[in-house]
């Protein structure tokens, strides 16, 4: 995929991703959940769509068998991952692949849509079209985002470490700015902070299924980032806490 707002048009990959994805980057905060559960995102008897759902994080930790939950992205690898986890689980979720612009899926199906950590990947254009045709009238659509903050010293030296391999990488601008876009009258946007636990393992298993490293980096380069990256960790203590930034916007479209 090349867009040529991110990342000066480089080119990434999030299948490439998926295997990382699936272990590491499954760290969404529970109060995040639990506020996107008193929105009423997988509430009992509603009709849930999670759009860039990629390995199936939010379905797999909202889980609800009395709702009815869709996942939907591109990436034929994110959701083969996906759907091995909710089988082996015994989650009744219905994964799809398909662009988020034209899912096919039933006008006026959805109570609830959520986006989370994707919307800014997408033709927003067609996405106002494409969310007003799915939702049910009074029903929300809900965009997500979360990055780590660079007020910490791990966090600093790893991010310092992408940027100098992969200068085209041009991570948090497009995430930040899109939950403030105003895609629908009646924007209600709230932020909070959590302090994440992470390994010296798990850091660079979350810094690998980002679209700086593992998404675009050519093999050579990826592994002299590696190399160098897991050189730096061993002189972090094993475990620590990383600070991030949640933001969520929400809209209700009549």
């Amino acid at each position: 995929m090349k867009i040529k707002a991110i990342d000066k048009g480089q080119a990434f990959d999030f299948g490439k991703t998926s295997a990382a994805y699936a272990q590491y980057r499954d760290i969404y905060p529970g109060e995040l959940y639990d506020r996107l559960r008193s929105l009423g995102v997988a509430a009992d008897g509603t009709v849930w769509l999670d759009l860039g759902t990629g390995t199936g994080v939010l379905p797999k930790n909202l889980y609800n068998p009395k709702a009815s939950i869709t996942g939907v992205d591109i990436s034929e690898e994110q959701i083969q991952f996906a759907r091995e986890e909710a089988e082996k689980s015994g989650w009744d979720i219905t994964y799809v692949v398909s662009p988020a612009e034209t899912t096919d899926l039933p006008d006026g199906g959805f109570d609830v849509i959520t986006a989370a950590q994707c919307f800014w990947y997408f033709n927003r254009e067609k996405m106002q079209s494409e969310i007003k045709r799915l939702l049910k009238p009074g029903g929300s659509f809900i965009k997500i985002y979360m990055s780590y903050t660079l007020d910490d010293k791990i966090a600093i030296k790893s991010h310092k470490l992408v940027k100098k391999m992969n200068r085209n990488w041009t991570p948090n601008a497009s995430g930040s700015r899109d939950v403030y876009d105003d895609l629908f009258p009646g924007r209600q946007t709230e932020t909070f902070y959590a302090d994440l636990p992470f390994t010296r393992e798990s850091w660079h298993g979350r810094m690998c299924a980002c679209r700086g490293t593992l998404a675009s980096m050519d093999e050579k380069t990826l592994k002299k980032w590696e190399k160098k990256h897991l050189r730096f960790l061993k002189r972090c203590p094993e475990s620590f806490t990383i600070r991030h930034k949640i933001y969520y916007s929400r809209f209700v479209i009549s």
